[in-house]
């Protein structure tokens, strides 16, 4: 009995391990920053848009992250063939990431953050932030349907670091 409870007390104490390395700014994609390349954005048609140009931008719409893995506002509407310019501001603490996509991009994105915390990646659909400081991404939401705008920073997804854009066929 006392070996049983040994083990479990040892896996006990490593979960607790690792949990905490999952939220350790070490392990949440570090603290650099992720600057946008001055070039021209790539565009690639994704099931939730394409990268869209800021003249095109008719309204900018503000989103506030948090330590409390939160977004402010959390939930979004748009018009198909709308371009927004999302201003994106990290109030926390900690490192914190803007991503546009659907439910199972996203969720696989998070997935590989998990595995690989200190995975750099750039697309238009992006934005990472560091603390204090604002980005900005610029989208053209070309289909109908409800996407996401999530935190894929290891741990933050898990914790429910989700908003949902919801574009209404014109």
């Amino acid at each position: 009995m006392k070996a049983a409870h040994r083990t479990l007390g040892g896996l006990t104490l490593a979960l607790a391990l690792c949990a905490g390395l999952a939220w350790s700014p070490a392990q949440a994609h570090g603290d650099q920053d992720h600057a946008k390349p001055t070039g021209p954005v790539r565009k690639e048609q994704k099931d939730w848009g394409i990268a869209g140009e800021a003249r095109d931008a008719r309204r900018t719409i503000e989103v506030a992250m948090g330590d409390d893995m939160r977004f402010t506002p959390s939930a979004i509407k748009v018009r198909q063939g709308e371009t927004v310019r999302f201003v994106v501001r990290n109030r926390g603490q900690l490192m914190h990431e803007f991503v546009i996509g659907d439910e199972k991009a996203n969720a696989e994105h998070a997935a590989l953050m998990v595995k690989f915390p200190d995975m750099e990646h750039d697309e238009p659909y992006m934005a990472h932030v560091v603390p204090g400081k604002q980005a900005q991404v610029v989208w053209t939401f070309n289909r109908p349907g409800t996407f996401q705008f999530a935190c894929l920073i290891a741990g933050h997804y898990q914790s429910g670091m989700v908003g949902f854009i919801e574009v209404t066929a014109r």
